[in-house]
């Protein structure tokens, strides 16, 4: 036997299982990682007590002025991540949401993440060296590069410890500073052929840089845009593509010559 529901009693039957379904979602985990502005350290001092950049075989300069190279910090792959992080994230421009997967490719296990991280790191400093030394014809030379980072993975550091090596090795090749005594900070993966790659997390990046200090930021080509979001004022924003255009443009830019690219 069928009876009528009152218009109040169906509208509670309907209204259950999106109550339900609401109820779910806030308190269910999601696939993002929430990420902020991270730790900043210059290739060209010291990093907890250890040099950086460290030369044998060839006469290092000294230099003033700093390379910065910039992280972010984002949730760990374990960390539960709900939909009120997700809209905090969202609503905040000190932080960034992002899917999990784009952060940790290699999995939810954090053993092997940090394993992939650091073989990801050791190649970019592979790359970075012969990067460096190729752009300054060194590649034939007897010169060996220790190249020390601690607590940091990843390739997103390439950019900028070639551009330290060319720094301690060569200056602007006048006798000047690379820098030009500048804080430079800047992010971007590197080929052995000095090819400059994109990252992400760019403009969390941008903001770390302004917070330690820099006042030029070297951001892949391909990531202006995103550079330009929420960018820290009293930041200079120059993209690159190569290692040699990064070089030529800090040069410009220390003698005041034009031709600094700008995004």
């Amino acid at each position: 036997m069928l009876s009528r529901l009152t218009r109040p009693q169906a509208l509670a039957v309907c209204a259950a299982p999106v109550v339900a379904l609401l109820a779910t979602a806030v308190f269910a985990p999601l696939p993002f990682s929430v990420a902020q502005p991270g730790m900043t350290a210059d290739v060209l001092g010291e990093n907890k007590g250890t040099q950086v950049i460290t030369v044998s075989g060839a006469p290092v300069r000294e230099t003033t002025g700093q390379l910065r190279m910039t992280t972010i910090e984002a949730t760990s792959p374990d960390t539960r991540v709900d939909l009120p992080d997700v809209i905090d994230g969202w609503l905040r421009t000190d932080r960034a949401v992002m899917p999990r997967d784009s952060v940790y490719p290699s999995g939810d296990d954090v053993r092997e993440i940090e394993r992939y991280n650091r073989r990801q790191m050791k190649e970019s400093q592979d790359e970075a060296t012969r990067a460096a030394l190729g752009h300054l014809d060194l590649q034939d030379e007897d010169i060996e590069v220790t190249l020390e980072l601690a607590d940091v993975g990843g390739p997103s550091a390439g950019l900028l410890f070639s551009l330290g090596i060319v720094d301690k090795l060569n200056g602007d090749g006048d006798g000047g500073d690379l820098t030009g005594g500048r804080v430079v900070a800047g992010t971007g993966t590197i080929d052995e052929d000095g090819t400059v790659g994109p990252v992400g997390g760019v403009p969390l990046k941008t903001q770390a840089a302004r917070r330690d200090g820099a006042t030029v930021f070297l951001v892949p080509e391909a990531e202006c845009s995103d550079a330009r979001t929420g960018l820290p004022e009293g930041l200079r924003l120059i993209p690159v593509t190569t290692l040699e255009g990064a070089v030529d443009a800090l040069v410009a830019l220390e003698k005041g010559t034009g031709g600094v690219p700008a995004c």
